[in-house]
């Protein structure tokens, strides 16, 4: 399952998740489901700006992580 939405967050609004201290990034794909994505797989995405774009995650059919990447 592929399930795309658009990201934008600062870097200061990204610090708890890659310190750690929070887990779940919420995110509203675009069909309107709401999805919550670990945050350290967020981690790679993450510049002095934030982190900004057009993302896909991908599932297997059993609605676990598969991949993330920035489109």
């Amino acid at each position: 399952m592929e399930l795309y939405f658009k990201l934008t967050l600062s870097y200061q609004d990204f610090l708890p998740y890659y310190q750690g201290l929070a887990d779940k990034v919420e995110v509203r794909e675009r069909q309107g489901r709401i999805l919550w994505i670990n945050g350290r797989h967020f981690r790679r995405f993450l510049t002095e700006n934030g982190i900004h774009g057009q993302f896909k995650l991908v599932l297997d059919d059993k609605g676990q992580f598969v991949s993330l990447e920035r489109l």
